[in-house]
């Protein structure tokens, strides 16, 4: 299939303001660019109940926001952690993807803006998730949340985190992990296949800077043995919890997210697998620029609600 035209629109009027590469500028200036995201990311929708507060992590306290779609508990809970490339990025961006997750799910979605690299790279990022989940997972009476029915879910890097994370609840056994949700995730730091080449460049995300974002946030070799930094470095696949996973075709990081799906498929993992054609990466939070953000949440809402009513 070829592009969408509401992505060829996007990409044009991307390609027309002639932002700089993420590797040409300090890191300062690439968040500070950002700050006209939200408005891609479509009018923020009402619903019930926004929560924000700190939470106490392993190096810092927290800033999350829960999103509450009505006051009858016990709710699942999605614990989300949003994209970025560990270095970019803020709630503020997916205000309205995680509004429309809470409200077309009918669960409580939790959001934590952890630590960016490259100032806090691997592992704080992901300890400041693992520990926003035994939070959520601690406090789910207060919060009014089956303590049975928590996953966890993320998009690009988050999709990364939220692997790492579902594969240390498996290590760990802290809580019973009901779901995760990789949009299209990273969850190979080599990124030898073939959409790497094919989707490389002129699509929005590049290999080029996908490698950059992968140098940021692992700071020592070894990093790349780590299952808990790159997921496939994982030995041993089986007891994960059911994954939803999500790709766009035109993303260099398609074969990414579908390779990972086959590697739990294998190991018996529960896999729900879907390629959004004519899509690029990054659509998850891009409602005010494609009706297909919305189209997205709602599968991803209906595949794991699902799972819950296994």
């Amino acid at each position: 299939m070829s592009l969408r035209q509401d992505m060829v629109q996007y990409l044009e009027m991307r390609s027309a303001s002639n932002l700089p590469e993420v590797w040409q500028v300090p890191v300062e200036v690439l968040r500070q660019g950002l700050e006209g995201r939200p408005a891609q990311s479509g009018e923020p929708e009402k619903i019930y109940e926004i929560e924000h507060r700190f939470i106490p992590g392993p190096t810092s306290d927290l800033p999350i926001r829960i999103y509450r779609p009505h006051w009858h508990s016990p709710l699942p809970a999605l614990v989300f952690f949003h994209g970025g490339g560990w270095v970019l990025n803020s709630l503020d961006i997916y205000e309205q993807a995680l509004r429309s997750m809470a409200n077309k799910g009918q669960f409580v979605v939790i959001a934590v803006n952890y630590q960016k690299a490259p100032e806090h790279p691997f592992p704080i990022p992901f300890d400041d998730c693992y520990a926003t989940l035994l939070w959520v997972a601690k406090n789910a009476e207060k919060l009014g949340i089956d303590p049975n029915q928590i996953g966890v879910g993320g998009d690009s890097a988050g999709g990364n985190l939220a692997a790492a994370v579902a594969i240390k609840v498996r290590d760990t056994k802290d809580l019973p992990l009901a779901f995760q949700v990789l949009v299209y995730p990273c969850n190979d730091d080599e990124m030898n296949y073939e959409s790497a080449k094919n989707n490389g460049s002129g699509y929005g995300l590049s290999t080029k800077a996908m490698k950059w974002f992968w140098e940021q946030y692992l700071s020592k070799k070894s990093d790349t043995k780590n299952p808990y930094a790159v997921p496939v470095a994982a030995k041993d696949f089986t007891g994960l919890a059911p994954a939803i996973i999500t790709t766009a075709e035109f993303d260099p990081l398609l074969d990414d997210g579908y390779i990972y799906s086959e590697l739990l498929k294998k190991s018996g993992v529960q896999v729900i697998y879907r390629e959004y054609e004519g899509l690029i990466h990054g659509f998850f939070s891009m409602a005010g620029v494609t009706e297909a953000a919305n189209e997205l949440h709602q599968n991803l809402c209906d595949e794991i609600n699902a799972l819950l009513m296994r």
